[in-house]
């Protein structure tokens, strides 16, 4: 089909006469990006991380104690450390400066080093990242998985899910690889992208893998500033109800983002128009 994915997907809406197997057959797009059925929680918990997120978003380096003591003394909630150690696992979130009980990547899985230090970003399609955020909404969360090229802060490809699982992951890794091919490919050390599935991909068109030092966020600079700029421009103002008005309004958003916004560090120009020209910062 000569139609992009992601117009594709707009075709499937839950429906009595054809089950979203089956129109994502016909319409030829990945089941994984067609579920939105929020992940539920308590509405006390979603409160609390729904805090958690904002707070995260401004200070990457709070782990479980520091965001439970903020939680206890800042906000006023009667939270332990327990209580937020599980609810910041859960939207796949820890500190920028690994402590003594950081967790280890899956076992089995390689883990690649980190070839970007001190690497200066000189042309489009050089290096793609791509990484996993908690979406809340009004009546549950999703996550969200996006490739964003660091040049040109173009987001290539996004795809919803309710699980952390891999497969939207690879979904949107596929949906950018139709827009061209880095020449490495940043992601961090969750099992998500040191799975086979995930890194295969990257193999077999022998683009160089990168991976984020343990914990080091900032790491994956460019894609952590998108997940603020996402979140404070759209998600939090729009306070979505559920899984499928977040679908379309973030589809709306990220047309606007790489068409439409202007960025200062592009010289006032958007996303798309640097992309589109493989501008050089020479």
């Amino acid at each position: 089909m000569s139609l992009p994915v992601a117009t594709r997907r707009t075709w499937v809406e839950p429906s009595l006469d054809y089950s979203v197997r089956r129109q994502c057959g016909l319409a030829g797009v990945p089941r994984s990006g067609c579920y939105y059925e929020a992940a539920k929680e308590t509405e006390q918990n979603r409160m609390l991380m729904r805090l958690i997120d904002e707070q995260y978003i401004k200070h990457p380096e709070f782990g479980v104690p520091r965001m439970t003591r903020w939680l206890r003394e800042d906000e006023g909630h009667e939270v332990n450390h327990k209580r937020i150690a599980g609810l910041m696992q859960k939207m796949g979130l820890q500190a920028i400066t690994p402590g003594p009980h950081t967790s280890k990547p899956t076992q089995g899985h390689r883990i690649y080093p980190y070839l970007l230090r001190k690497v200066k970003i000189e042309r489009v399609n050089q290096v793609w990242s791509t990484d996993i955020t908690y979406i809340p909404m009004r009546h549950g969360f999703m996550y969200l998985a996006a490739v964003i090229d660091w040049r040109s802060r173009y987001v290539l490809s996004w795809e919803l899910s309710n699980t952390m699982e891999n497969l939207f992951c690879v979904d949107a890794l596929e949906g950018a690889l139709r827009l061209g091919q880095p020449e490495i490919f940043n992601t961090d050390q969750g099992a998500q992208f040191t799975s086979e599935a995930f890194t295969g991909v990257l193999l077999a068109k022998e683009i160089a893998i990168s991976m984020d030092g343990r914990g080091r966020a900032l790491d994956n600079v460019f894609i952590e500033r998108l997940w603020w700029t996402v979140k404070y421009e759209n998600v939090y103002p729009k306070d979505y109800a559920d899984g499928h008005a977040l679908h379309r309004g973030l589809g709306r958003y990220f047309d606007y983002y790489n068409n439409e916004r202007k960025h200062s560090e592009l010289d006032n120009a958007t996303p798309g128009e640097v992309f589109g020209c493989g501008a050089d910062m020479r």
